[in-house]
């Protein structure tokens, strides 16, 4: 039986790829139970490689540090692409506000820190700024304010880095436990409903982005008779296509924006909902037409399909661009992307993984098709080199020094914070450098869920080993105590203040909490609660500067008190 304990004490790769799966699997699967509603999802994978570490059941430290490091990076740039398209319109919109918050935060946990450390009195800042990181589970301070001491204390200062790390391994589990704690008892106090939460996300996200919205009209307004429909648009000055026309004394046909209007035309329109009143007073009633009935155009019968952009050409090209009209006889009336209806506005900029619907003759709607691509076998095929020249200039991005005023050591962005950054700029604008960008949602999920869970086991095995020693005593009882302190009295005021002044949505709340802790465990549970992209968005939203801050403050720490 030599090979089998060979696989529990070895130091190989076979032994540490045969630790992570246990730990992860007993991680999910007692992750999915439930406790009066509310489970810990794969934060539990964190606590099972404690245990397994407290066991012995060590793994060699070089490939520990791989994996952990490279699980972070998994997540964190898997993120940054699902997020990347949308963040830069959700800072516009609300992101000042929920940077503020994360800003203030930062505050409160430094405050609650030095406040706890003038107090004690028997707490040396090394161990304080330990603490802090691990109560706000940022691994990225700890590792710049250990470097920091080594740069600034050399060979002394190996064994105040040891004492930090049992002081951040000490905070860590309840560091998590109370931002998720935060999340839950807001729930309680303001007695929301999940559900309408995320409703009101969608519903929101709808207006913003002009969901189409279609309604067929009689022309009887003199003011538009006789009018073309480039003059039409002129008129509105709205985002809205015209479809169809059934012309009075005659039949169904695309329009052009030479068609001229005329009385008792009728017209499918795709508008925006919030225009609707607009297009009641300007062109007539509302009426009922079958138009599946009713569009016949001579011997042909028009047509609505959806064309699937799968031709890597076509990314970036604006809709307009195409000339639907005039080079396929076909009309373009809205956009699917990633689940969400656009309007096929002119300067509407496409991207694999889109779907067009257009109208007109099959035989043109057939060649449109071929010439997009249309494949859904291409799309399930992933996009490797996107990914890893992401990762590489992420990498590169995390580790260019950044030199501050005062600071004699520089600071960086780290393994977390370069991806990130990159990712998100490649799901936003990897187009116009002919990147492809798509990932499918279940392999988007994939390299998440994968990513995380090797990240919280790695940590959890890392601290396990004098996780108890540490903890266990007068001394790590406290440290556990003050880390509680620095995580959860600062989440209170701010979550209180984000709902019960601002009246932030929960979904963004959690969002919020999540990455003004940097706390990927934080963040899944959020994502698994809100089941919508609203709390990836608000994490990445204040991820970047939050990161900077909280990496950056640890040094300033370390070099003015100790």
């Amino acid at each position: 039986m030599n090979w089998l304990i060979e696989l529990f004490n070895g130091e190989g790769v076979a032994h540490a790829i045969f630790i992570y799966a246990i730990v992860i699997a007993i991680g999910v699967i007692l992750g999915k139970t439930k406790v009066k509603g509310v489970s810990l999802g794969v934060t539990f994978v964190l606590f099972i490689g404690i245990l397994v570490g407290h066991l012995g059941f060590g793994i060699n430290p070089g490939i520990l540090k791989f994996v952990q490091e490279f699980g972070l990076i998994l997540f964190i740039f898997s993120i940054g692409l699902q997020v990347g398209p949308s963040f830069f319109s959700s800072f516009k919109e609300g992101g000042m506000r929920l940077n503020g918050l994360a800003i203030l935060l930062i505050a409160l946990n430094i405050t609650v820190a030095l406040a706890i450390y003038y107090a004690a009195g028997d707490v040396k800042i090394t161990d304080m700024v330990g603490i802090l990181s691990g109560a706000v589970t940022n691994t990225p301070g700890l590792g710049a304010a250990q470097q920091t001491m080594l740069e600034t204390h050399g060979a002394g200062a190996q064994a105040l880095n040891e004492s930090m790390s049992m002081g951040y391994a000490a905070a860590y589990p309840l560091g998590v436990v109370g931002i998720i704690l935060s999340m839950i008892l807001v729930k309680v106090i303001f007695g929301i409903n999940t559900e309408q939460e995320s409703r009101r996300i969608e519903e929101d996200a709808a207006q913003s982005q002009l969901a189409p919205h279609i309604v067929t009209y009689q022309v009887t307004n003199k003011l538009i008779f006789d009018r073309t429909l480039e003059r039409l648009h002129g008129m509105l000055d709205r985002n809205f296509v015209v479809s169809r026309i059934k012309k009075a004394h005659g039949s169904v046909h695309i329009p052009k924006s030479e068609t001229v209007l005329e009385e008792g035309d009728i017209l499918l329109i795709v508008m925006s909902e919030q225009d609707e009143e607009i297009f009641d007073a300007l062109i007539g009633p509302r009426v009922e037409f079958n138009w599946e009935e009713g569009q016949a155009a001579g011997n042909e019968t028009l047509v609505s399909r959806r064309i699937l952009v799968t031709n890597t050409e076509f990314s970036g090209r604006k809709l307009g661009s195409l000339r639907l009209r005039l080079g396929y006889k076909l009309n373009a009336t809205r956009v699917n992307r990633a689940g969400v209806d656009l309007m096929a506005s002119p300067n509407l900029a496409l991207q694999v993984g889109d779907r067009i619907t257009v109208v007109g003759k099959l035989e043109d709607i057939d060649r449109l098709a071929a010439k997009m691509g249309n494949s859904m076998k291409r799309l399930d095929e992933p996009n490797m080199f996107t990914m890893f020249i992401g990762i590489f200039l992420g990498i590169v991005v995390g580790s260019i020094p950044i030199m501050l005023p005062g600071m004699s050591v520089p600071m960086k962005l780290g393994l977390a914070g370069g991806p990130l950054i990159v990712a998100i700029l490649l799901g936003r604008f990897g187009y116009k450098v002919k990147l492809v960008t798509y990932t499918s949602s279940s392999a988007n999920l994939l390299l998440r869920e994968l990513g995380i869970c090797l990240f919280l086991a790695s940590v959890g095995i890392a601290a396990g080993g004098n996780f108890v020693s540490t903890v266990f005593n007068a001394q790590g009882a406290m440290w556990v105590l003050y880390g509680f302190l620095i995580t959860f009295l600062p989440l209170m005021v701010v979550v209180l203040l984000a709902r019960g002044r601002f009246k932030m949505n929960y979904c963004t709340i959690m969002g919020l909490v999540a990455g003004s802790t940097t706390d990927p465990p934080a963040l899944a549970y959020a994502n698994k609660t809100a089941a919508n992209d609203a709390p990836a968005v608000a994490y990445s939203t204040v991820y970047p500067l939050t990161m900077f801050l909280r990496v950056i403050s640890a040094q300033i720490l370390i070099l003015a008190l100790a």
